[in-house]
Formats: C-alpha cells, sequence, structure tokens
C-alpha cells in the first residue's frame, strides 16, 4: 500500500538492496541517539555551575533532571505510534527540530524557571525524535542487515552512556567563550541542524500499511499511568517518600489496568489502538521487553551511585570522575559491535547470558578494590573492573535490541520501540528509586563534613552489592529468551529474507518526487 503525502510522492520499494544512502540515513538516525543519551547525564556534571550561575532552588535543581525525563517517559508510546501513523521520517523529523529548539532555549535561559520549561519542552521532544530511531531501522533495513545495524546501535548507547558525564566535564570547566555551563545545551544547535539538513535528503519515508488514527484515550490514559509511576519514584526521596507518592504508584497500576482493558476493546473496534498488544504474543519480544526493565534497574542504580561515589565520596573533580569512565566506554563500543555480527550467530542467548555473568564479575570485582583501597583508590585501579563490566554490557546491549524486535511486523514497529525505549526508561526510574534504598538508606544522617567521604565510600560498596544481585536475576530472566535469536543461521537468514521481500511489497515508503 502506498501512503500518501501532499506532494504527489514517487514509491520506492523500502530498503532497495543498492540504495547506499540507508547507511548515510542509519549515520542521521543514530547521531539524533547519540544526542538524546548524552544530554540524559551530560547536565548532571554541570548542576553546581548552574546553581551558582541562576540562583536555582534545589528543588528548581531537581526539576531541571526530573523535568526531562518525567516528559521524555511519558511521551515515548505516543511519539512512536504518530511515526507508524504520520510517517517515521516525519515525525522523526519534527522531534529533532523541537529538541534543537528546546536545546537554545535552555542555552540562552535567563532564569531557573526558563531553564525548567524548556527542560520539559526537550523532553517532550526527544520523545518524539528516539523511538523512530529503531523505527526507521527496523522498517528500511533487510533482516539480514540488521544485526550489524543493531551493533553499532549498541555501540552508541555504550558511548552514550558515559560521554555525557566526560562531555559535560569539559564544556563546563573549559567555560567555552565565558558561556560557563551553557554550551552544554548549544552544542546541539549545529548537530540538530545538520541531521534536519541531512534527513531530509537521506531517509526514506515509511510508516503502516494500513491507516491508523491516533488513539487519544489511549495517550491519555498510559500519559497518566506514566506520570503516577515515574514522578514519586523521581522526587520521592528528596520528599521523604510521602504516602500519596505510594498511592500514586498504586494508582498507576490501576490505571495501566484501564489501559489494557481498553486498548483490547480498541483492538476488535477498530484496528487502531495506542499499544499493540499483540506484540506480547511474540515471546522474543515479551522476554526481552522483561530483561530490558530488569537491565535498566541496574544501569538506574550503577551509573548515579557510580558519580556520587567519584566526586562526594573521593572528592575528585567532575573531569577527573568523567575521563575515568573512558575504559568503560571503549570496552562497551568494542564488546557491542562484535557480539551480534561475531558471537550471537554462533551462540545465540548464551551470548547474553555471558554478558550478565561477566558484567557481575566486573561488579564483583569493583566492590573488592573498592573496600581494599577505600578512598584511596585510583583511576587505574578502578580501570580493569569497569573494563570487564563494559565487555558485559556490550554483550547485552545490541543483542538484546535485536532480540526485541527480531520478530516484530514492520507495521508495528514504532510503538515496539516506544514500547522498548519506555520499558528502559521504568527500569532506570526503579532504579533510581531503589538508590534512596541501597545507597542513601545506609548512610546516617546529618554528616560531618569529614565524615561525607567514608560515608559515600562504604554506601556505594553496599550499592555495588545490589547491582550484582540484579544482573543475577537479568541472567535468570535471560532463559525466558529464545535460544537463537532471529537472523542466527543461514536458514533462518534465507526465510527472514523472503519475509522482507513480501513485507516490502505490503508496505511501500515514499518520497516527494523530484
Amino acid at each position: 500500500m502506498t501512503s500518501r503525502t501532499s506532494h504527489a510522492p514517487a514509491t520506492f520499494d523500502a530498503s532497495p538492496p543498492s540504495d547506499r544512502r540507508r547507511w548515510f540515513a542509519l549515520a542521521i538516525v543514530m547521531t539524533a541517539a547519540f544526542m538524546d543519551l548524552v544530554d540524559v547525564t551530560i547536565v548532571n556534571i554541570a548542576i553546581p555551575s548552574i546553581q551558582r550561575d541562576t540562583g536555582a532552588s534545589f528543588g528548581q535543581i531537581q526539576w531541571i533532571t526530573a523535568g526531562y525525563a518525567l516528559a521524555f517517559a511519558a511521551g515515548l508510546i505516543t511519539g512512536g505510534r504518530l511515526g507508524d501513523i504520520h510517517g517515521r521520517k516525519r515525525i522523526f523529523l519534527i522531534g529533532v527540530a523541537g529538541f534543537t529548539a528546546a536545546s537554545a532555549l535552555c542555552g540562552f535561559a535567563g532564569s531557573p524557571e526558563m531553564l525548567v520549561a524548556s527542560r520539559i519542552l526537550q523532553g517532550a521532544t526527544a520523545a518524539l525524535m528516539v523511538p523512530q530511531v529503531l523505527s526507521i531501522v527496523h522498517a528500511t533495513f533487510p533482516a539480514h542487515e540488521r544485526g550489524k545495524v543493531f551493533g553499532l546501535f549498541g555501540a552508541i548507547v555504550g558511548l552514550g552512556a558515559v560521554s555525557g558525564p566526560l562531555l559535560g566535564a569539559l564544556l563546563t570547566e573549559g567555560d567555552l567563550f565565558g558561556l560557563g555551563w551553557r554550551p552544554i545545551f548549544l552544542i546541539n544547535l549545529p548537530v540538530g541542524i545538520a541531521a534536519l539538513v541531512l534527513g531530509r535528503t537521506y531517509i526514506l519515508e515509511s510508516r503502516a500499511p494500513k491507516a491508523l488514527r491516533l488513539d487519544l484515550v489511549g495517550v491519555a490514559l498510559v500519559t497518566v499511568a506514566l506520570l503516577m509511576l515515574f514522578y514519586p519514584l523521581t522526587r520521592g526521596r528528596e520528599l521523604d517518600w510521602p504516602l500519596w507518592g505510594y498511592a500514586l504508584m498504586a494508582g498507576a497500576l490501576v490505571v495501566l489496568a484501564v489501559l489494557v482493558a481498553y486498548e483490547r476493546r480498541k483492538t476488535v473496534r477498530d484496528g487502531s489502538p495506542l499499544i499493540e498488544l499483540s506484540l506480547f504474543r511474540v515471546k522474543s519480544f515479551s522476554a526481552g521487553i522483561a530483561v530490558q526493565l530488569t537491565f535498566g534497574i541496574a544501569l538506574g542504580i550503577f551509573f548515579l551511585v557510580w558519580t556520587l561515589y567519584l566526586q562526594y565520596g573521593l572528592g575528585w573533580s567532575a573531569l577527573h570522575a568523567g575521563l575515568t569512565g573512558v575504559p568503560f566506554s571503549v570496552a562497551v563500543s568494542v564488546a557491542a559491535g562484535i557480539s551480534v555480527q561475531k558471537l550471537v550467530p554462533r551462540f545465540g542467548r548464551k551470548v547474553l547470558q555471558g554478558g550478565a555473568l561477566i558484567m557481575a564479575s566486573g561488579v564483583l570485582q569493583y566492590l573488592w578494590e573498592a573496600g581494599r583501597y577505600g578512598a584511596g583508590i585510583s583511576s587505574w585501579q578502578m580501570a580493569p573492573p569497569l573494563v570487564v563490566m563494559g565487555v558485559g554490557m556490550g554483550l547485552i546491549v545490541a543483542p538484546l535490541t535485536d532480540a526485541v524486535l527480531s520478530d516484530v511486523p514492520r507495521e508495528h514497529s514504532g510503538s515496539a520501540s516506544g514500547l522498548v525505549n519506555t520499558t528502559m526508561q521504568m527500569g532506570n526510574a526503579l532504579g533510581l528509586g531503589l538508590v534512596s534504598v541501597v545507597f542513601f538508606g545506609v548512610i546516617d544522617e546529618p554528616l560531618a563534613p569529614a565524615a561525607v567521604g567514608p560515608a559515600f565510600v562504604s554506601a556505594f560498596e553496599n550499592a555495588l552489592g545490589w547491582v550484582a544481585g540484579v544482573l543475577g536475576a537479568i541472567f535468570l530472566v535471560m532463559f525466558a529468551l529464545p535460544s537463537r535469536g532471529a537472523g542466527h543461521g543461514e536458514g533462518v537468514v534465507a526465510g527472514e529474507a523472503a519475509d522482507d521481500v513480501h513485507r516490502e511489497a505490503e508496505e511501500k515508503v515514499t518520497v516527494p518526487a523530484g
């Protein structure tokens, strides 16, 4: 079926093998994904500078980070479905334009209130942009090429995970043009503009092959449910876990149950739900979502407590802390690059399970070194466990994305991508909520200035034990994944390639004529 545009589009088969420009399109969407990943973490390093410059209160500082996360999480599923309905290229470019404009507003914000509002807008537009990345990959590349592509995506995730703090430290401490913290947002402007210009040329349009309508009731229900869940998790510790926070989280489960019931009726009535519940009947998708959620919890705990440990426990500068993460970033990128292409085709699910065990062993090694060297530990002593952890994470992130989306029908790739990203955000939020228990819960307050460092070091060791435990749980959950993912083995690849031909006959992509 050919989608309609207002410019008499010419129609092409999706991702023709000879079309090299899909690789340019990949570079563009991956750059946008990296921009978002970095932006999530880059702000944390600059918080002291922002507070000094703007006079922001503690509550406003919290909302500078929480506002982005809440708007991003609440809009991901809707953003993915909008791409299915109105075109993934179109929604991606709208998201990039909005994200770039919001970054400019953040960079030029004259007050804490304006910065908070701009960050909320930035999160909302990221929710339009990010789900289209995996959707465009899924709709553009045939099955036999997706392993390579998801390997690249995993490498980008690894780089983004720790590049934010390093880049934030360099930009903030460098004080470019006397702008202080503002370049952490303004750096998005040239990147966003380039993505807009090149994206219009190189990204092919694609959408669901049958006409869909946006499920506004579903949008309202999922947004309310996610806000009820994420707001208490994001702000609970600062507000001393009030009773209404627990009530909101319990209420979120009720709203989610109502959402599922409504989406079932919507599917029967007109076949245009916000969330395609049939996806959860796909074993690889439902199992992968469970792993994604659990993995997000581990990452949510580790990266926050690690930052607190380095800067408050050890008293290191932002730049010192950022540089310490380089071995981890390199290890993630290298392992992710080879896992899908070389290891998964041979060993299947065992690669992901091996990654969980390797990462857990790195955490335990880090725990041993932190206890042995205490506050005198150096970056060089941290490098070996960080490399082991990075290798383990790299063996998980790229194959996991492939496993979750491998059997998803193309017409639902936007919805599936939104669910994947939302699940990871939910895991991160749960992990951040657990930080108040596994990290701050073991710190006696108030602390004398001299006691802050040792207390944070001890709390970090306690949190590492929990991270290792969560990784052990991930290893067990991974048994629910198919032992051999899609695309592993020549027969499967040939079968999926044939399926791609049939799908591409049904789903066309549109490019404006001329």
